[in-house]
């Protein structure tokens, strides 16, 4: 809401995190040219671990207080978080959780994203403001991230529930994701991300999200993982149990595309195999 009424200043920091395939649109480039005024590009192909042979894997604690304190976010600034997807909100969540897992609290998603404020006529400007850098300290909570080894030792454990984000016929491993082969790890729940989501790319009620869990019996009131492909979507997940109440959702930071090179054979279930 205070995005809404223009009120952006020193305790309010709006980002735009949005990314797209490189063929498809630059993200860069349409901030350049229309962005919520006061907003500033959060880069997620910046502030994310290079050094890792993993797509947008989570950035040291003092890469990410570099990088969001050169954005002029502070511990004490409420940051709100928006994509310029068709569906409404896609990276945003990542975003949103990143903040999180970094120790930050005051993290909201722009409702219906850059799409829902473009169709209700809010101002957009080209002006780049640069924000006054601040000092960002990091701390990252281990409970809201989960490694290749925990998900591994969690297939026998089975200590806590694992929801895939991605599209059913990745998840059953019936068609291909991005060139990689699909499936899912064993016992894992398929949610897909845009069940959570509106015709119009709102939020559904909580009312819905919860009986979205509900029907998939995952029960909110137990520990949960969330996965996807690369980290991404997964987010989205822990927004909308988020959204219930639950705030201690864990993602799989390497998800799928970590899984599929390091997991032995059995360990991913595909559909396509079995017809084979």
């Amino acid at each position: 809401e205070a995005v809404r009424a223009g009120r952006v200043g020193a305790g309010l920091r709006v980002l735009d995190a949005s990314w797209y395939p490189p063929k498809e649109r630059n993200a860069r480039q349409e901030f350049r040219e229309r962005h919520i005024p006061g907003a500033s590009f959060f880069d997620i192909e910046e502030c994310r671990d290079k050094s890792s042979p993993y797509d947008f894997m989570l950035p040291s604690e003092s890469h990410f207080a570099d990088y969001v304190g050169g954005l002029g976010v502070s511990n004490d600034t409420h940051v709100v978080v928006y994509d310029g997807d068709e569906v409404g909100t896609f990276y945003a969540p990542r975003a949103w959780w990143m903040f999180r897992a970094f120790g930050h609290k005051e993290v909201s998603v722009l409702n219906g994203g850059f799409k829902n404020w473009l169709k209700e006529g809010h101002p957009v400007t080209a002006e780049v403001t640069q924000p006054t850098p601040a000092v960002f300290k990091a701390r990252l909570n281990r409970a809201l991230v989960k490694t290749f080894e925990e998900m591994v030792q969690n297939v026998s454990s089975i200590k806590f529930q694992v929801v895939d984000s991605r599209p059913e016929g990745r998840f059953r491993g019936t068609e291909l994701d991005q060139g990689l082969e699909s499936g899912h790890i064993p016992g894992a729940v398929n949610i897909p991300f845009h069940s959570f989501l509106s015709e119009t790319g709102h939020e559904k009620s909580i009312e819905e999200i919860q009986e979205i869990f509900r029907e998939k019996k995952v029960d909110l009131s137990k520990p949960l993982t969330a996965t996807c492909r690369k980290g991404v979507t997964a987010c989205q997940i822990a927004l909308a149990a988020f959204l219930c109440g639950k705030r201690d959702v864990a993602v799989y930071d390497g998800s799928w595309s970590e899984w599929f090179h390091r997991a032995p054979p059995h360990y991913k279930v595909s559909e396509s195999k079995r017809s084979k």
